[in-house]
């Protein structure tokens, strides 16, 4: 596996629920709910599809206490671990907490005194729940925007490690950060910065980075350029639309990097002017059909008989596009022919039973 060549940079290890961020423990995946917290059962209902689709971890905006007080039947309907997203009233991430919530995402700068800081704090460290500090482009404090004569990577992780000073003061370490730019170059640079000031675990991110195509992208660059270089403990990837998009996003990116293992490797050639079948539709079927499978394999749908079945050799089983007719494979050898009207569903059939 190609995974050899990433060395992720060490880590503090940290409990959310029943999983871990950070050390040595795999990285996950998370995402964000768009519904109404207050109204459970549609909170429920996308966190379950959410799950569905290899969510690790869920977070669900608390601007109130009605939301805050949903949480305590969402967490009992759900099995990942839930994160409370709180701005400014502290009395909201007692309340979360106190209903369930394996994590808090919360600024210690903006909700108030020492005092307040010093509840929360007791309360976290009482049940075992991490805080994540998340600073992100628009929202660095005016000093340090003047310090540094606007938004920079420096003054964000100074803003951050200042967050977390104020943690450290009563004596907390359970900490995540995040550190999002909606400029991807301005957020590579800032998680380098802070993958070098600190060790805790980071929570990786480009910020807004916008509906399902552009979105995926810049989130591709900018998650890919960081894992890479072996940054990033936990990655969201933000999107404008159904957040089961970003589940499969973030997991591909995993995949691609060989940071995570397991499930179907799906891969199809571009087609050429060889291609002789229908092979964007028939991609395209087979990668919808293959989706809720929990095989680990890899899957192969090549354009043409001429490098098809060689340049897939590694594949489990594929397909090789002919004159109206495909060759299926395993392994790089040619089993049959199937005539191109049958082809996904016979290739289904094959991958049911042998894998």
């Amino acid at each position: 596996m190609h995974d050899n060549y990433i060395k992720r940079k060490p880590t503090k290890k940290i409990r959310v629920g029943d999983i871990f961020i950070g050390g040595d423990a795999p990285i996950t995946v998370q995402s964000m709910t768009n519904t109404d917290t207050r109204d459970a059962a549609s909170t429920i209902e996308q966190i379950k599809r959410l799950e569905e689709a290899g969510c690790d971890i869920v977070r669900v905006a608390v601007p109130d206490n009605e939301a805050a007080a949903a949480i305590a039947k969402i967490k009992k309907a759900i099995s990942i671990p839930l994160v409370a997203d709180i701005h400014f009233d502290y009395r909201l991430a007692l309340a979360s907490m106190e209903n369930g919530a394996d994590k808090i995402r919360l600024n210690p700068g903006n909700i108030g005194g020492r005092d307040r800081v010093k509840a929360v704090v007791e309360q976290a460290k009482q049940r075992g729940i991490p805080i994540r500090i998340g600073v992100n482009s628009g929202s660095v404090e005016k000093p340090i925007l003047e310090k540094y004569g606007g938004v920079t990577p420096e003054g964000m992780v100074e803003s951050a490690l200042n967050h977390a000073a104020i943690l450290e003061d009563f004596d907390f370490d359970n900490i995540v950060f995040s550190i999002k730019a909606s400029s991807v170059p301005m957020t590579i640079a800032a998680y380098r910065l802070m993958s070098e000031k600190s060790r805790y675990p980071l929570h990786i991110g480009v910020t807004e980075a916008g509906t399902i195509n552009r979105g995926t992208i810049k989130s591709s660059v900018g998650l890919g350029c960081l894992l890479a270089e072996g940054i990033g403990d936990t990655i969201r990837v933000s999107l404008t639309g159904d957040p089961v998009e970003e589940v499969r996003v973030g997991l591909e990116i995993l995949k691609s990097l060989g940071l995570m293992t397991g499930g179907i490797d799906f891969v199809s050639c571009p087609t050429c002017g060889r291609c002789q079948v229908d092979l964007i539709r028939i991609a395209n079927e087979v990668e919808e059909k293959l989706r809720p499978l929990k095989k680990n394999i890899k899957v192969a749908v090549m354009g043409c008989a001429v490098n098809g079945p060689g340049e897939a050799r590694e594949a489990d089983i594929g397909i090789a596009g002919g004159k109206g007719e495909v060759l299926l494979f395993k392994k790089g050898k040619v089993v049959r022919k199937i005539p191109q009207e049958m082809a996904v569903e016979e290739l289904l059939r094959e991958i049911e039973n042998d894998f």
